[in-house]
């Protein structure tokens, strides 16, 4: 990669290999958020704006990384590539591809045997995604989109989640965090409620 690619401020460490925007800039954070959300905005078009049927989201382990490239993959080559680096967060790289297998199997006998509601599978579905962090970035928005996905195509409408979620100034970040740390734990219900009560009406 050029050197002179850089990326300051942001969460995507020192590693910007695969960088797909022009290589003789430097970026901060907030650029790079920009390209991204177009991206991602393509991807929501596609899923969201009409009922998503089953042969286009099937829900199972090639979706998943579909998805994640579809969302990702004009900004960066790794995009839909399941990581083989350690990450301060999500699984021990060598069971990403395992922990994902087996969150497409837990989700269709979620659904298949009524185990849960359709918002209380959209949040756990969402949060054993982000907790797995099964790819270099974009865990958490990539988890919420698969959520909204599954909401959408259960007859539901998408939750209205600010995407930029961990933002400092975003008033619903420490709930949402906290959230998280309770489902970490076992307690799903702080997300299964923020889940439902940000649903677009």
């Amino acid at each position: 990669m050029n050197d002179k690619t850089k990326i300051t401020d942001a969460t995507y460490g020192n590693d910007l290999s695969g960088l797909k925007l022009d290589k003789n800039k430097t970026y901060n954070a907030s650029e790079v958020y920009f390209y991204e959300a177009q991206n991602i905005l393509k991807a929501s078009i596609d899923y969201l704006s009409t009922i998503p049927n089953k042969k286009s989201a099937p829900f199972d382990y090639d979706f998943f990384l579909k998805l994640h490239k579809e969302m990702f993959g004009d900004v960066w080559d790794w995009a839909g590539k399941m990581r083989i680096v350690e990450l301060n967060f999500g699984v021990k790289a060598y069971l990403v591809n395992a922990e994902v297998k087996k969150l497409a199997d837990d989700l269709h006998f979620w659904k298949s045997n009524k185990s849960f509601d359709t918002i209380e599978i959209a949040a756990r579905l969402h949060h054993r995604a982000v907790a797995i962090h099964p790819f270099l970035n974009g865990n958490g928005r990539w988890s919420r989109m698969l959520a909204n996905i599954y909401l959408k195509q259960n007859g539901l409408e998408p939750t209205k989640w600010n995407e930029n979620l961990l933002a400092k100034k975003n008033i619903h970040r420490g709930d949402y965090i906290q959230a998280l740390k309770q489902a970490d734990n076992g307690n799903y219900k702080p997300l299964i409620k923020m889940q439902g009560n940000m649903i677009n009406k």
